[in-house]
């Protein structure tokens, strides 16, 4: 997308709307923040494809498969895990616990705070998903072939380092 200071020619097509910039993509330069924003929506809209007949979509898919992969998780460690504040996992919870999928859990370390924990049924609409996602999943990792592992564990390198960046813009004290 052209810059809001960008006022060439350039980056205008005949009808005067603003043309996509891609002169620095194809130089090599790329933007890395960019290509994962578009990886990101195109991996929710095919999650969200695969395992729509559950009925969970690819962000409480997630969710459910960290909570599945733990005794259960407080709040706050679920809103650092998912990189979004308090309000977001707070709406989370609140629907996950409507529909009995969650329940909230006394912390053995810290008895002003819970512990969300997946329910018998929300475990079960989580194998559903995981089900219905695992041949998604298989494609994928066959397409991108023998760079697969390489690909994963750079995505999860690019996601430590973006995670520590915003932990470095954390006001002090939290």
């Amino acid at each position: 997308m052209a810059r809001p200071d960008d006022s060439s020619a350039a980056a205008q097509t005949r009808t005067g709307t603003p043309e996509p910039e891609t002169a620095h993509l194809d130089a090599g330069l790329g933007n890395v923040l960019f290509d994962v924003w578009l990886v990101s929506r195109a991996a929710t809209a095919l999650i969200d494809d695969a395992v729509r007949a559950s009925g969970i979509d690819a962000d409480e898919f997630a969710i459910y498969s960290v909570l599945a992969s733990t005794q259960g998780m407080t709040p706050t460690e679920l809103a650092h895990w998912m990189a979004a504040p308090a309000t977001t996992v707070s709406s989370y919870v609140k629907r996950f616990e409507r529909r009995g999928h969650v329940r909230k859990v006394p912390n053995p370390e810290d008895g002003r705070s819970y512990r969300v924990q997946l329910t018998a049924a929300g475990r079960r609409v989580h194998q559903a998903a995981g089900e219905l996602f695992t041949p998604t999943l298989f494609e994928v990792t066959r397409r991108l072939g023998p760079g697969a592992s390489d690909t994963h564990r750079r995505l999860r390198t690019l996601h430590q380092i973006l995670a520590s960046n915003n932990d470095d813009e954390q006001p002090p004290g939290q």
